[in-house]
């Protein structure tokens, strides 16, 4: 799984990792958003690749227990027109 964005301490504005936004290159592309309740501060650095990014590891590895919420959406590259 790829990370597109990482935020700990969400009202804080603490940014791990910058939000990217979806750009699918072919195909459909799910993209899923993940909140957890944080019970008091983390400290952590920013993931070395976005890449193969495993949401339940960074969870028990923070102690974050299960999601409260969680949304997905689905996204598709829009073909292009015709050139004139």
């Amino acid at each position: 799984m790829f990370s597109d964005w990482l935020s700990l301490q969400l009202f804080a504005g603490m940014e791990i990792l910058q939000y990217e936004p979806p750009k699918p290159v072919i195909g459909i592309h799910r993209y899923v958003f993940v909140l957890f309740k944080q019970e008091g501060p983390l400290l952590m650095m920013p993931p070395m690749f976005r890449n193969n990014f495993s949401t339940r590891n960074f969870a028990i590895t923070c102690a974050l227990g299960l999601p409260v919420a969680a949304v997905y959406f689905n996204a598709q590259k829009q073909a292009g027109g015709r050139r004139r």
